[in-house]
């Protein structure tokens, strides 16, 4: 029999490789999309910090603390995405450094954003915790909105690991160039995120 511990640590890991609700994956495939495998640390350090933002709406959300608009919220999830494809793209196009096979990443700036949009994702995320959470005292909740983050932190890292493996095999076999599998991998993010936008548009 699973702990509680352990029952929330595998609900934040399903929900996050969840492929019937893709929007999450989505967003961790387009953060993924200008860096290569020997930048592994980057970009973990990249879905850490997404991780802290979606970590502190969560609990506010789930302890009540701020009010939630799910349906602004789920369409402010594509947004996100849409957006993080765009930066991808515009703010890297003219580097001179894409053409040699690496970027300028402007560092603060991602993260800045993956945190930011993180707060975003976390009122998200709230909907489904709620609905799963066990009655009990503070203490308790707090115990299980540690494990589901948890949970959702080894989710993002097996898709970024999928995701850089798969840039790997692209490089290095298909001799695809960095410029090209950017555009490739932030276009379809895009266009999938412009058609969830639209499918969720609150007016």
């Amino acid at each position: 029999m699973q702990s509680l511990f352990q029952t929330y640590l595998t609900l934040g890991f399903e929900h996050i490789a969840d492929l019937k609700g893709y929007d999450h994956i989505l967003f961790i495939i387009a953060l993924c999309a200008i860096y290569k495998l020997s930048e592994w640390r980057k970009v973990v350090i990249l879905a850490t910090a997404f991780t802290l933002g979606h970590s502190i709406t969560l609990a506010l959300a789930a302890l009540d603390i701020i009010p939630i608009n799910a349906a602004w919220i789920e369409f402010l999830i594509p947004v996100t995405i849409l957006a993080t494809a765009i930066y991808n793209v515009v703010v890297h196009r003219f580097s001179r450094e894409m053409e040699e096979g690496t970027f300028d990443r402007r560092m603060n700036l991602n993260y800045f954003f993956a945190a930011g949009f993180g707060l975003i994702h976390g009122m998200g995320f709230s909907n489904f915790f709620r609905a799963m959470v066990m009655p009990g005292e503070h203490a308790q909740l707090i115990k299980q909105l540690f494990a589901f983050n948890i949970g959702v932190e080894m989710g993002q890292l097996l898709i970024i690991a999928c995701v850089l493996t798969a840039a790997y095999i692209a490089f290095n076999l298909g001799k695809i160039k960095q410029r090209e599998w950017n555009l490739f991998i932030s276009g379809g993010a895009a266009a999938n995120a412009l058609v969830i936008a639209l499918e969720r548009w609150p007016g």
